[in-house]
């Protein structure tokens, strides 16, 4: 494949909103030992994308600067030491960063086969949700079939990603959600029950089904302890964002009186084979059901690398369901 020497990309020209998110040439990178280069098609829009554009959420030591998770393309070429890929495979991949560019470097072990009759867009919104449902409710959580599961936030891509695949491995999911339209989409995922946050008490209708036994939340704040009063004893609460605060003030008493756990992760800053393990995973538990239409991701909009200030601020206005994409060819 004959490669350019400048690409398109979206940076961040300064911490701020939308706007400040800005067309711009940068040199193609080159793969180091053990990546793939990948010919971007699309390329997923997340809230940590959001974070890092406020100036809120710092790229690790050695990740591009520029924003973008996870994308979905083309291998263009390929860094010393790489077995696993040819050049022309179709793939996608999670990214430590830089994917609002037509080029992305990333490693040969965090990528995985676009699906069997998948379109570039949907793949493009798979890695990044998939792989943070995946560690955090089923390796890190420990989900178990029949059990009673809560996702807080069951509109967004995470929220439609952890019901599709809770559902499918015999759960009994329960969503919240902020609007009759976002849970009606729940429960067509597979819940069982949505839970409009503006109207009912999620800590009430959960303890009335015997309180859960595992529960994924991003929003924190006050959420933290009716969460703790939602679970049933032996429960296990996983924290994987904090929308809404970080801090709170709450008695602990309840994890020893009810033996209950709590964990949390981000997915980012973790070693390259703690990611290489969870898509070795992904790929042997989850891919098949992708390929046989099983599950899939919930599109919500798609936007050009020019609009990516506009795909922002549809991400901030919490209106979307499920995926938002750039397309970058």
């Amino acid at each position: 494949m004959s490669l350019p020497s400048v690409m398109r990309a979206a940076e961040i020209s300064e911490p701020g909103g939308p706007e400040v998110l800005q067309i711009t040439s940068r040199p193609v990178p080159e793969p180091m030992a053990g990546q793939i280069l990948i010919a971007v098609d699309h390329a997923g829009v997340n809230r940590p994308d959001v974070l890092q554009r406020a100036g809120r959420y710092a790229p690790p030591p050695g990740a591009s600067d520029l924003p973008g998770l996870e994308a979905a393309g083309t291998v263009a070429a390929l860094g010393p030491g790489v077995t696993k890929w040819a050049v022309g495979d179709t793939v996608c991949a999670l990214l430590p960063g830089g994917g609002y560019a037509e080029f992305v470097a990333t490693h040969q072990d965090h990528v995985l086969p676009v699906p069997a009759g998948m379109a570039m867009d949907q793949a493009a919104a798979l890695c990044e949700t998939f792989f943070t449902v995946w560690s955090n409710v089923f390796m890190r959580g420990g989900l178990k079939g029949g059990e009673r599961f809560l996702v807080h936030g069951g509109s967004s891509g995470i929220g439609t990603t952890a019901i599709q695949l809770a559902a499918h491995f015999g759960n009994r999911v329960f969503a919240t959600a902020g609007s009759a339209e976002k849970c009606a989409a729940c429960t067509r995922l597979g819940a069982e029950r949505a839970i409009n946050y503006r109207e009912e008490d999620f800590v009430a209708i959960l303890r009335a089904e015997g309180g859960a036994d595992l529960i994924l939340d991003m929003v924190g704040g006050e959420y933290i302890p009716r969460n703790i009063k939602a679970l049933a004893d032996d429960g296990r609460l996983v924290q994987i964002a904090f929308l809404q605060s970080p801090k709170v003030e709450m008695n602990f008493a309840p994890l020893m009186v009810r033996r209950l756990s709590m964990t949390g992760s981000t997915l980012r800053p973790q070693s390259d084979a703690a990611k290489a393990e969870i898509a070795a995973q992904l790929h042997d538990q989850v891919w098949p059901l992708l390929e046989a239409g099983r599950i899939g991701p919930v599109m919500d909009s798609r936007f050009a690398l020019e609009n990516v200030a506009e795909a922002h601020a549809r991400m901030e206005s919490s209106a979307h369901i499920g995926k938002i994409v750039l397309n970058l060819r």
